[in-house]
Order: structure tokens, then sequence, then C-alpha cells
């Protein structure tokens, strides 16, 4: 299995450079893996960037989760949910998410951040 980073799944995505976003799906295809911090990368890039919207978010990204292994694939995907549908940056998302899916205490002094950690 591959390591991707956020330059082959933004090519993925994107399909921008054919030639990069060709050998980008043969690798996805034939056993990739990645991390969390990729994805908030290739978020943090298409919405500086590429001037996509953060409602957009979950609706692009979201189906690289099934398409390339990622540990608790289910976490990152509640995370592009949640940024899609709050102000909380893409890192507050994933703790967000890593409480919702599991279970897991998440102390912080970001008062944003502690309002949506207590309505769980």
């Amino acid at each position: 299995m591959t390591t991707i980073d956020t330059n082959v799944i933004l090519r993925y995505l994107l399909n921008d450079i054919p030639e990069q976003a060709e050998k980008a799906a043969y690798i996805i295809e034939n056993g990739a893996k990645s991390y969390p911090e990729i994805i908030a990368e290739v978020v943090y890039v298409l919405v500086k960037l590429y001037s996509v919207p953060r409602e957009k978010i979950y609706e692009i990204v979201s189906p690289i989760a099934d398409e390339v292994d990622f540990d608790n694939a289910d976490v990152i995907k509640t995370a592009l949910e949640n940024y899609s549908k709050t102000k909380l940056d893409f890192v507050d998302s994933l703790l967000l998410a890593r409480k919702q899916i599991l279970c897991e205490d998440v102390f912080t002094f970001d008062k944003k951040l502690a309002n949506r950690l207590n309505t769980i």
C-alpha cells in the first residue's frame, strides 16, 4: 500500500493536471493510505486557494475517505460534515468528530469548540 500526500489527493479530486490526475487515480485504485493531517491540508488548500465554499467541502472531499485507507475514516467523514455545517476550523472539526465517534474526552480553552463539545 502506498502512502499519498495532499497533492495526490488534490490532483485526483480536481483533475486539473490530467497526467497527474491519471497517476493519482491509478495509485488510489491500487491501494493507497493517508492520514487526517493530509485531509486537513486538502481542506485548507481547497478553501484558501481554490475558493471552495466550506458548505461544499463534505460533498467534494468525503468520497476520498471511501477510496483511500484511513484509520477511523468515519471520523474524517464526520469532521468534514462538521466543517461544512459549522464555523469551526477543520482541526477543531476533527476533535469534535473524535468525541462524537470515538467518545474521546477533549479539553480546550477555545470557547467555540468547548460549546460544541458540551452539546454532545
